[in-house]
């Protein structure tokens, strides 16, 4: 299929890496190309680092776009105006795997979460699971393993360019304000984020939260509807997913959200054949910096949930509380926050709002009436927190923003909240 013909990767990330390596072991002649000049070179590739050569994109047999480049990137423009098959990366991917069933996840919040809970509960019930897509592994990485159902998280970049990946049942979770930057408007985010239904089969599974403006967004795409916070579907309360052929108990997942989380999970693996009883919520291992704890000391207990990069996250982790916390919010700001959305769940929840970093400032001004506290730093917002927190308290660090007035990423930012906190409990 691609012996001695020229594909060419624009994006030298994981996922274009992926794309590069899995087109070389298919006998192709590989460019890797990317603007940075400092990218880390590829064995067995031809890596152009610094720009991109024409040549490269208007003679190719296939350019696979890689999901940190724009859909609307002049390189692309420039291979598309020459008629060259232009695909993403998952799409690329998808092309060369055997057609197995699929559940796909998308959403501004939580996608994370319950394409690793739907692989645990699958590979529970039996399956053969790949994991990946958005969340670590590149889809490119699956072609030639042996899989009896593949679970891809798909972000609203991927879903630019998805050619033909197709999925058995695809969930929407949720939408709020993200990304606005490169997709400039709610309603062209939406209308990527639903672009999952689009070749569903007719027998496949549509899910969503029971909301009109979502519906709206997703009308006249394929697929039977589930929703996510109703029936046929899932509702979950007080501990229990209910279902319309039965319930699960998820009360040992910790916090009301990751509960949520593991319903609609329960609900994916169902929709590609796992069966109730071979669910156990209890087993669930949750991913690191996701309302997970780190510390623990003189009964304050230190919960880093650093991959709240926006307000509906940090909003979604107030809401499911269940003690009084010291909240640490801060980062550098998305464009247009508006930090008074968390006002009243604050007011209900928080002993004490601490603001640090480039956003502290404007996170103060908007919360003026909470009377915040101040930091520079996330390490001065650690010292500050553990200085107003009292027995019983959680010391939340659900920060709003993105990491890069600090950190590399909100990992990096993560495992330094999580180092800080157990310094204090020693």
């Amino acid at each position: 299929m691609l012996a001695d013909r020229q594909v060419t990767v624009l994006g030298a990330g994981r996922s274009g890496r992926a794309a590069a390596s899995l087109a070389a072991s298919l006998g192709a002649r590989v460019v890797l190309t990317d603007r940075n000049p400092e990218a880390t070179p590829l064995d067995g590739v031809e890596n152009v680092f610094g720009g991109h050569r024409d040549a490269d994109l208007v003679d190719a047999h296939v350019v696979v776009v890689s999901p940190g480049v724009p859909a609307a990137a002049p390189p692309v423009a420039l291979a598309r105006a020459a008629g060259v098959d232009v695909v993403g990366e998952l799409g690329f991917a998808a092309r060369l795997l055997p057609h197995v069933p699929t559940v796909a996840v998308t959403g501004t919040n939580g996608k994370s979460t319950v394409t690793s809970y739907t692989a645990q509960f699958l590979t529970q019930a039996g399956r053969r699971v790949f994991a990946g897509g958005n969340l670590g592994t590149p889809l490119s990485e699956a072609v030639g393993g042996d899989y009896d159902v593949l679970v891809v998280e798909v972000s609203s970049y991927q879903l630019e360019l998805p050619g033909s990946f197709t999925a058995s049942v695809a969930a929407v979770l949720n939408l709020s304000m993200d990304h606005l930057g490169r997709h400039g408007t709610m309603e062209v985010y939406a209308e990527h984020k639903c672009r999952l239904f689009d070749a569903l089969p007719n027998e496949g599974w549509a899910c969503m939260p029971h909301d009109p403006r979502l519906l709206a967004a997703s009308a006249g795409r394929g697929g039977e509807r589930r929703w996510l916070d109703a029936l046929p579907g899932v509702q979950v309360d007080q501990g229990m997913a209910r279902f319309d052929h039965g319930e699960l108990d998820v009360s040992a997942v910790e916090g009301s959200i990751n509960q949520w989380n593991a319903g609609v999970s329960a609900l994916l693996a169902q929709g590609v054949g796992a069966s109730i009883d071979e669910l156990d919520a209890g087993r669930l291992v949750g991913l690191p910096h996701r309302l997970e704890l780190v510390a623990e000391h003189g009964g304050v207990r230190f919960v880093n949930d650093s991959k709240a990069t926006n307000l509906a996250s940090t909003e979604a982790a107030l809401a499911g509380l269940a003690r009084p916390a010291v909240v640490l919010l801060g980062g550098q700001a998305k464009e247009g926050s508006d930090f008074g959305v968390l006002k009243a769940a604050l007011e209900r929840s928080a002993r004490a709002v601490i603001c640090f970093g480039g956003a502290g400032e404007l996170i103060a001004e908007q919360l003026a009436t909470l009377s915040p506290l101040r930091a520079r730093s996330l390490e001065d917002a650690v010292a500050v927190a553990s200085s107003v927190a009292r027995p019983g308290d959680e010391v939340l660090l659900s920060p709003g923003c993105s990491s890069f007035d600090e950190f590399e990423n909100f990992e990096h930012r993560g495992r330094e909240f999580a180092r800080l906190a157990q310094e204090r409990a020693r």
